[in-house]
């Protein structure tokens, strides 16, 4: 499997129009990759609350226009797109949910994911959003994807829950600050070690709201063996072949799996 991971720049000067025809175009520019991902909010900025009532959109592609701009990248490029997050419109009166959008080469929209442990300690997005409650996988061709966004990667039991669906590769889209990178680096390798899973894990570049992102998007092995990283907080794509053989592997060689209790 190709993974792609495209780690954008959030600029607050860029209107969220351009910056959504200019995500378009990377992701076009990935055809051939097996599954391309984005990350968390980045059409809005994860920590720019004061406007996400104002951008909250719909997930369908005929109603919302990041579904239907990833919808048609994802067709023309001939991939698996995980395109990130969005602030979407819940169907309850003011309701909003912090939602990921996959999306099947043919431009479908094969699954969204409400995130479900929301950050902000009862302020920010704690605050503003509502909690999905479901957690979600994706029967990919070649492997299921299971899905986490950002703050949920500090929650072992999602993974868990995830691992018991089938998921082999966890995508974990994030807006994650800079004065946390070492939590983001050392909890991407965790998941990926206490599951026997690889780990897409992408974050942002740039400053959301003030707040400086981690970067460090990075792919990670069941072994917990970084197969790919970005050091850098800038925007970049980063490109890894996973071997999805080790999965099987690790998990035969060194079954912890089966002497779970709990």
């Amino acid at each position: 499997m190709r993974a792609s991971i495209l780690q954008i720049q959030v600029d607050p000067d860029e209107s969220v129009e351009s910056r959504r025809e200019r995500v378009a175009s990377l992701v076009r520019a990935q055809a051939g990759a097996d599954v391309v991902v984005l990350p968390e909010l980045w059409p809005v900025g994860a920590f720019a609350h004061d406007r996400f009532a104002a951008e909250a959109e719909e997930a369908d592609p005929a109603k919302g226009p990041t579904a239907l701009a990833m919808s048609a990248a994802a067709r023309d490029a001939g991939v698996w797109l995980h395109a990130g997050s969005i602030v979407e419109k819940g169907e309850e009166a003011g309701a909003l949910y912090n939602t990921s959008l996959v999306f099947s080469p043919s431009g479908e929209l094969a699954a969204t994911y409400r995130k479900i442990h929301r950050f902000g300690f009862d302020q920010g997005e704690a605050a503003l959003m509502t909690a999905g409650s479901t957690p979600v996988t994706v029967a990919h061709p070649q492997a299921t994807l299971g899905l986490a966004t950002c703050y949920d990667l500090r929650f072992p039991e999602l993974f868990r829950a995830l691992v018991d669906a089938g998921a082999q590769v966890l995508v974990v889209p994030a807006g994650w600050p800079a004065k946390r990178a070492d939590h983001w680096s050392l909890f991407a390798r965790t998941r990926a070690v206490e599951n026997q899973c690889f780990v897409l894990a992408c974050g942002t570049a740039g400053t959301h709201a003030g707040v400086a992102q981690a970067g460090r998007s990075a792919v990670i092995d069941p072994w917990g063996e970084v197969v790919a990283e970005t050091d850098s907080t800038a925007e970049t794509v980063l490109t890894a072949d996973l071997d999805l053989t080790q999965i099987g592997k690790v998990r035969e060689s060194f079954p912890v799996l089966k002497d779970r209790v709990l």
